[in-house]
């Protein structure tokens, strides 16, 4: 038997045990049937949108996503230390099988179950692209990248269960670590940016009516001779220009930036992507301090939009998803390590067989 031969067996045997009960068709079930709701009420809001189906495509993405990082850590968490505990892993490891195939054949296991997900949500991705407004560019980069992370999350999973001893401990650890990069970046985005904030101090124009003539102009409600004062108002400003990179890391955010943007007739995104998209990018702009004067005249730029904001911005897409995958790799690394045998020293209270 070739290397991949013994790679695909551990693989078989581990989805045919994942599959053998009801409870996983039934978890499928619940999904589509969770997934259709979703498609008949975003397709009744947007209806009379220019681009209802961007809405809806983007919509089932993040969904399939969502269900991923909730899903798959309790279906990876346990691949290795689980049948350490049923004692069936040294059964596994005294044939030709290596501990490499092992572990990779856990993980690929893991990935193609999570994948069951996205194949599930294939008609209804069909249905957005056929109702229109959704690329074939945006469908074919989103499905990649979720492809990926998915796969990133299995990947933590199983490289988790080789290292942490107990099932449950693996299956906790995965989840912290899915939260620490999905909601863990957020937080950490909003403190950063509260703790880089400055103070700014912002002047505006204000009309001096005592100083002023008495005479009003019937045009503008001002007085002819204008006379202004200016004021000054002192305050701090947050700084997420400084700590943007953090969101990198973050697996949605992640999605939305590898996305090509396709935008309205007022160069807005048009789906869910390209309004994230926006904002990440936006808190990359330093801000600016608004002036204002209520003597007509404006000192300050117009606000650019969301096209010119985000051509003018840094890509975060390729560095998280580097991240991502060498946090995958080094993960499963750790695991085919800890797990191979034979083994010099045990941790107290392993099971050998």
């Amino acid at each position: 038997m070739s290397w991949s031969t013994r790679m695909w067996t551990v693989a078989s045997i581990e989805l045919q045990q994942r599959v053998r009960g009801a409870a996983w068709y039934v978890l499928l079930g619940i999904f589509v049937f969770v997934v259709l709701v979703v498609t008949v009420f975003t397709t009744i809001a947007t209806w009379n949108s220019e681009a209802p189906g961007a809405v809806l495509y983007s919509l089932i993405v993040y969904f399939v996503l969502l269900l991923g990082t909730l899903v798959v850590p309790a279906l990876s968490g346990n691949a290795i230390n689980g049948d350490r505990e049923a004692g069936t892993l040294a059964t596994t490891q005294v044939t030709l099988v290596t501990t490499a195939q092992l572990v990779i054949g856990k993980l690929l296991a893991a990935w193609i179950t999570a994948l069951c997900f996205l194949v599930a949500a294939l008609p209804f991705l069909l249905f957005a692209l056929v109702l229109g407004g959704a690329s074939t560019a945006s469908a074919v980069v989103s499905i990649l990248v979720l492809a990926l992370e998915l796969g990133v999350v299995s990947a933590v999973g199983v490289g988790l269960s080789g290292l942490v001893r107990r099932p449950l401990f693996s299956v906790v650890a995965t989840y912290l670590v899915v939260a620490a990069l999905s909601i863990g970046t957020l937080i950490a985005f909003g403190l950063g940016g509260v703790v880089a904030q400055e103070q700014v101090t912002q002047r505006y124009e204000v009309v001096d009516w005592e100083a002023s003539s008495d005479e009003i102009d019937p045009q503008t409600g001002y007085p002819e001779q204008l006379v202004c004062t200016t004021v000054e108002n002192t305050y701090t400003m947050p700084r997420f220009d400084r700590v943007w990179w953090v969101l990198a890391a973050n697996p949605y955010v992640l999605l939305a930036d590898a996305v090509p943007t396709h935008y309205d007739g007022f160069g807005n995104p048009d789906d869910l992507f390209g309004n994230i998209k926006f904002m990440v990018r936006q808190a990359q702009v330093p801000p600016e301090v608004p002036t204002w004067s209520e003597c007509g005249r404006f000192d300050g730029a117009p606000y650019p939009d969301a096209e010119e904001v985000i051509a003018s911005t840094v890509p975060s897409w390729v560095v998280g998803l580097l991240l991502h995958l060498v946090l995958a790799a080094g993960l499963i690394a750790g695991a085919i390590s800890r797990t191979h045998a034979p083994t010099r020293r045990m941790a107290a209270g392993s099971r050998v067989a």
